[in-house]
Parts: C-alpha cells; sequence; structure tokens
C-alpha cells in the first residue's frame, strides 16, 4: 500500500513540472513585456516630428534696408539720419521646452515686475495676460506716440523744416537734450528723433509747430484719444514728461493697436540706431528698447517711457509665437525689469505655443 501511495505522488509531481496554473503564466508574460521594455532598441522617429516641428516662418532671417530721412542742420547743410533693425520669423522654438498650463496665464506665475501689465492677440482681440490693467497712472514718454499720430494725421509737409526753441527746453523735469536751441532739423527727422531716442525737443517742436500751436495740439490729442475709446486717458503736453499725462493699460493697448497702422510709427520707432548731422557734427542716435536690435524679437511698434511718478514703462506691438500681440508694461522699478518682463511674456508664448503644437500631431 506505502508503495502505490509513493508512486502515485511521483506521477502527480511530475505532471506539475509540465504545466503552469493561468495566474503564474500571465506572471511571465508581464515580466516579458519589461524585459521588452527596457531592450535599449531604438524606435522610429515618425512620432516626434512634433519636438522640432516649425511654423510656416520657419527660422529664416530678414534684413530691412537702412532708412533715410533728410533734413537740414542750423548750418544748412544736408542731414541723413539712417537706422536698420534686422528681424526674425520665429517658427516653434525647440529650445526652453516646458508644459504650459492654464494657470499659467496668472501673472504671478510669471513673475512679473511691471505694476501694470497687459498682453492682447490682436488676431481675435483676447485678452492673454493681465495684471491691474484698468490701473490710472502716468504714462511718461508713451505719449509720444499719440504725439505722432496726430501730427501725422494733420498731414503736413514732413520735409518742412522747424526749429528747437527756448520753449521747447524742459523747464518741469530739468531733462537734458542732444538738441541744442537753435537746431532746425526736418518735422520727418524730429518724428524719428522722438519716437527712438525719445528726444523731448524734438516731441515739444513738433507739438509746437502744430496748426494753432501747442493749445491746438494738446486739445488734438485727447480728442483723439476719445476717438480711439481711451476713456480714462488725459493729456497735457506732448512729451510726457508731466504726471498729468495718465492712462490705463487697456487705453493703451487701443492706442499701440491704432499707431501700429501709421507706417512712419513702425519705421521711426524701430530704427536700431540712426546718424544725424546738427549744426556740422555728426551724432549717433540709439532707440530706448534695446529689443529692437534682437534677432529673436519681431517688433512693429515700440515706445519706452520713464519719469520718477511713472517708472520704467513699454509698449509694443510685436509678433510672439506666431501671433500678433500688443504688450503693455506700466511702472516696473529697476532699469532693465520691463525688459526682463517682456522676455519672460515672449518665452511664456513660444512654450504654450509649443505644447499646442505638440497635442496637435
Amino acid at each position: 500500500m506505502k508503495h502505490k501511495l509513493r508512486a502515485a505522488l511521483l506521477v502527480v509531481a511530475m505532471l506539475g513540472l509540465g504545466t503552469q496554473s493561468p495566474l503564474s503564466a500571465a506572471a511571465v508574460g508581464k515580466s516579458e513585456q519589461q524585459s521588452a521594455k527596457k531592450d535599449p532598441v531604438k524606435k522610429p522617429h515618425g512620432h516626434a516630428k512634433s519636438a522640432g516641428k516649425k511654423s510656416s516662418h520657419g527660422h529664416a532671417a530678414s534684413t530691412k534696408a537702412p532708412r533715410k530721412v533728410a533734413g537740414k542742420s542750423a548750418s544748412g547743410k544736408t542731414m541723413a539720419a539712417t537706422g536698420s533693425k534686422t528681424q526674425l520669423a520665429h517658427g516653434v522654438s525647440k529650445k526652453h521646452i516646458r508644459h504650459a498650463a492654464l494657470a499659467d496665464m496668472d501673472p504671478s506665475r510669471l513673475a512679473l515686475y511691471s505694476a501694470s501689465a497687459l498682453v492682447i492677440d490682436q488676431s481675435n482681440g483676447q485678452v492673454m495676460l493681465e495684471k491691474h490693467p484698468d490701473m490710472v497712472v502716468p504714462i511718461a514718454s508713451i505719449s509720444k506716440l499719440m504725439t505722432a499720430m496726430v501730427v501725422l494725421d494733420a498731414k503736413p509737409d514732413l520735409q518742412e523744416v522747424i526749429s528747437i526753441g527756448d520753449e521747447d527746453v524742459d523747464g518741469l523735469k530739468g531733462t537734458r537734450s542732444r538738441l541744442p536751441v537753435g537746431t532746425t532739423m526736418t518735422r520727418e527727422a524730429a518724428m524719428l528723433l522722438a519716437l527712438m531716442s525719445s528726444e523731448n525737443r524734438a516731441a515739444h517742436a513738433l507739438g509746437r509747430h502744430y496748426p494753432g500751436g501747442m493749445p491746438a495740439f494738446v486739445q488734438a490729442m485727447n480728442k483723439k484719444a476719445q476717438s480711439l475709446g481711451m476713456y480714462n486717458s488725459r493729456f497735457e503736453e506732448p512729451t510726457g514728461l508731466s504726471s498729468n499725462n495718465v492712462s490705463t493699460a487697456h487705453d493703451l493697448a487701443r492706442m499701440v493697436a491704432a499707431a501700429a497702422r501709421y507706417p512712419e510709427i513702425r519705421s521711426y520707432s524701430t530704427t536700431a540706431e540712426a546718424k544725424v548731422e546738427l549744426n556740422g557734427r555728426i551724432r549717433d542716435f540709439h532707440n530706448t528698447n534695446a529689443l529692437v536690435r534682437s534677432d529673436t524679437w519681431e517688433i512693429g511698434v515700440s515706445k519706452t517711457g520713464y519719469i520718477s511718478e511713472a517708472g520704467r514703462c513699454l509698449v509694443m506691438q510685436a509678433r510672439v509665437a506666431d501671433k500678433p500681440v500688443v504688450i503693455v508694461l506700466l511702472d516696473s522699478q529697476g532699469k532693465m525689469t520691463r525688459v526682463g518682463d517682456a522676455n519672460r511674456i515672449k518665452r511664456w508664448m513660444e512654450s504654450a505655443s509649443l505644447v499646442t503644437e505638440r497635442r496637435r500631431v
């Protein structure tokens, strides 16, 4: 009997070696799948196209031809102002890849140092980012965009020679100028220097030579603001030196969008540098916005501003992440923080655009 029982157990044991339960078979299959995943065999590249996908604009750089503005100096000699700017049409960047969520639209997530900020997508009017956009604040030399529009609306002779007089000297803030009293130049050259280098005497002279003089000019500035829907804005003079020139980020976005429709303003405000002959000497002038010299920015309209009451200000119409946008940055503390804020906004937009493109593939 014992021999029969041992034989039966031996047969059962031998049969057990050749079979597996469904559970143990599944465990083996899972182990094989995990081993396959660890196998360092490279996969086809067919599903990795989105990481390096470019927009229709690609990364081809285009360079504007030098601009020339003719005028006269006090000595009667011909004056030439030239400037050039290299622009870069942006595709989808391969760098700075990160996932951008809707929560990133919170300005605190971008660490903006401007007290008031606004970014608007011009293609659909959508507000992409805002921070105290309706706060009424002094706007300093951002005022000069309105000055240029009012001058151009009057359709004056841009080649007419105007002069810098005693009335154009800043008696409010005591700021200096590279345009001595008695300097003459064309109205076009004065507008170039006002928009590019934020020359206060040039801007004041433009208003003073307006039909009807300065009172008529200031009235025209405020009338233009009302026509643009800038209901929280007020202008007292053409330079922005007065802290009574006030507006909001929302109002200034309307003004920048309107200014972008003037070819002269687009050209002069984005000129990187100019050589101007004044009183027999060639002088170099540079744009107050360093971003116009950057190959990574495609800027259509630019203006900076600063007085102590307004802080550092910057407004731009630009193309970022293949979108036409208006960027308004007001009351930024520190010399470079407005530029830093603009770059942070640009990187955020490009990163968000890249994630969107990758999701579409």
